[in-house]
C-alpha cells in the first residue's frame, strides 16, 4: 500500500495498513490471469455435471501435445463450436460439421481430434443408457468420493495411477479416443476426483470444503 498517504497522518489517530498475504499455488499455475483463475476456482473442485465432464474430458485429449493456457484461451469457442458440450448433438455431427470445424480457427483444427470428439460423444450416449449417466460411470473409478492427497511437491504427483488405467482401458473398449490413461488422470485432477493442489498451495485446504 505504499504511496497510500501523502502526508503525515494527523495526531491522536493509529493507522493500521494491512496487506494481503501472497497466496502460495501449485508451481504448474503460471502468473496468468486466465491461468490463475482456473487453478483458484475450478481446478480440483468436484464435478458431476455431465455436459461439464464431458466438456473436460474432450478439452483434456485436445491439449494433447499442446499447453493448456492455449486450451484454456479456447475455451468459449470450443463451447460454441460443440454445441455447448451436449452430447446428444454433437453425436449427430456430419462428415460435413468436421469439414465447417476444420476450418474454424477457434479450436485445434486436428482433424483426428475434432472426429474423436464426435465418436466420444456418442460413447457418452451408450454409457446414459447403460449406467444412468457419465457422472455415474466415471466416479465409480474414486468409488463416488474424492480421494484426498498430501503431496508436499509437484515432483510427488503421478502422471497415471491404476485407476485411470482403468478408466482409459473402458472408455477405449467403448469406442472412446484420446483417452489414454495420462489423460484420463489429468481428467481426474481437474474434475476434483483426486485432490493433487501440493499441501503448500492455498487451495489444497479449500477444496475440501467442496467435498
Amino acid at each position: 500500500m505504499q504511496g497510500r498517504f501523502r502526508h503525515r497522518p494527523p495526531r491522536g489517530l493509529n493507522f493500521l495498513l494491512v496487506t494481503s498475504p501472497v497466496k502460495k499455488r501449485c508451481a504448474w499455475c503460471p502468473n496468468d490471469p486466465l491461468y490463475v483463475a482456473y487453478h483458484d476456482e475450478e481446478w480440483g473442485v468436484p464435478v458431476h455435471d455431465d455436459r461439464v465432464l464431458f466438456e473436460f474430458l474432450i478439452l483434456e485429449g485436445a491439449q494433447a501435445g499442446l499447453s493448456w493456457l492455449t486450451i484454456l484461451k479456447k475455451r468459449e469457442n470450443y463451447r460454441k463450436a460443440f454445441a455447448g458440450f451436449d452430447a446428444e448433438k454433437v453425436a449427430r455431427f456430419s462428415p460435413r460439421d468436421v469439414e465447417r470445424l476444420m476450418q474454424d480457427p477457434g479450436i485445434v483444427r486436428n482433424r483426428l481430434k475434432i472426429e474423436s470428439t464426435i465418436r466420444n460423444a456418442c460413447g457418452v450416449l451408450k454409457i446414459r443408457e447403460e449406467h444412468g449417466s457419465l457422472d455415474s460411470f466415471l466416479w465409480r473409478y474414486v468409488d463416488g468420493k474424492p480421494r484426498q492427497h498430501r503431496r508436499a511437491s509437484m515432483a510427488n504427483l503421478p502422471t497415471r495411477t491404476t485407476e485411470s488405467d482403468a478408466m482409459s482401458k473402458d472408455l477405449k473398449k467403448l469406442g472412446f479416443n484420446f483417452v489414454g490413461s495420462t489423460i484420463c488422470y489429468a481428467f481426474m485432477q481437474a474434475v476434483g476426483m483426486v485432490n493433487d493442489h501440493v499441501t503448500t498451495c492455498f487451495r489444497h485446504r479449500e477444496v475440501l470444503r467442496h467435498c
